[in-house]
């Protein structure tokens, strides 16, 4: 495994971090595991070296925070990871103060989290998405306060607008606040759009990035014709919703594949080697349902491109709408 320091907080984190929206229950979604399916891919990314774990409230209504809390305690490994997770969802049907950015939701949530994970203190806590409702100023205050209160050690950031990001941090240093660390935002080979604004602003700032969907919820793991036939491409409205399949998409896709035959590796490996040459990318989020994709994921490490291999599978790419923030 490979290591490097995660913005400019120091703490170390694995190359990969291990994404556990996959993990709680198929009631959530249909795709998600159960927790002995769960247990088995977390102990296994432990053996690997993978240190970094990101969850949310959401998922699975909580079960994916108390799945990961478990697993991380029976492995006696919770204090060497570095565990993060995020609130902004509504998370009861009839609470509309258990969503959003309010100091009460964040408050309580971050309350309800702590306990489902076991831990005294959140490493990462990450707002999912942007509040309009609520003043940034209020949401940092209060995520300050958490930090103060020893309840978490670093704040982050989701999928928002550069211009959104770049308030927050500038909100931050006018009150003399903790200001967000990193950012997960939406970035693969088949979506670029945040190469724009939000990528540059990040660099400039020392924020971490963290992208979420680094295979384009499996556009990118196999020939494109083939993704109806999956679980999650017969169930995941995303796929249908996004212009993964638009522009330049189709062709990328299939310089996807062909690399992969040419190098022996997998679709799913030259996609996350492409974003692991990327000099702005600290850690993508690998979600998995499988010890064997997890593996194949650590290995894609060793995966060099070359200079010339990067511009081919990036030449194809068209502009698309920009999507992922709320």
């Amino acid at each position: 495994m490979e290591y490097t320091t995660l913005g400019n907080t120091g703490m170390e984190v694995s190359r990969l971090c291990l994404g556990c929206m996959s993990f709680g229950s198929s009631d959530w979604r249909e795709w998600v595991l159960k927790e002995s399916e769960s247990t088995e891919i977390i102990e296994r990314a432990i053996d690997l070296g993978i240190n970094f774990f990101d969850t949310a409230n959401m998922y699975s209504r909580g079960e994916s925070e108390r799945i990961l809390g478990d697993a991380l305690a029976e492995f006696d490994y919770r204090d060497a990871a570095v565990v993060a997770t995020k609130t902004y969802f509504q998370m009861r049907d009839d609470d509309p103060n258990s969503g959003g950015l309010s100091r009460k939701a964040i408050e309580q949530e971050l309350a309800a989290s702590r306990e489902r994970l076991g831990v005294d203190a959140i490493d990462l806590y990450q707002i999912h998405r942007w509040d309009d409702d609520t003043p940034i100023e209020t949401t940092m205050r209060a995520l300050d306060d958490a930090v103060r209160r020893g309840h978490v050690r670093y704040v982050g950031a989701s999928s928002m607008w550069a211009h959104q990001f770049a308030e927050s941090l500038y909100a931050s240093d006018r009150l003399g606040l903790d200001r967000f660390v990193t950012m997960q935002n939406h970035y693969n080979l088949v979506y670029r759009e945040e190469e724009r604004e939000m990528l540059p602003l990040c660099a400039k700032e020392n924020v971490g990035v963290l992208p979420w969907s680094p295979l384009a919820r499996g556009y990118l793991t196999r020939p494109h014709e083939d993704i109806d036939a999956t679980t999650r491409g017969k169930t995941e409205e995303y796929l249908y919703d996004h212009p993964y399949r638009e522009g330049g998409g189709p062709e990328i896709n299939e310089r996807v594949a062909e690399l992969a035959a040419e190098k022996g590796v997998t679709m799913a490996q030259i996609s996350l080697a492409w974003l692991l040459h990327k000099d702005w990318v600290d850690a993508p989020i690998i979600g998995t349902t499988s010890v064997e994709h997890l593996e194949q994921a650590v290995e894609a490490l060793d995966i060099s491109l070359s200079a010339s291999d990067m511009a081919y599978l990036e030449e194809p790419y068209e502009p698309v709408p920009v999507s992922g923030h709320s």
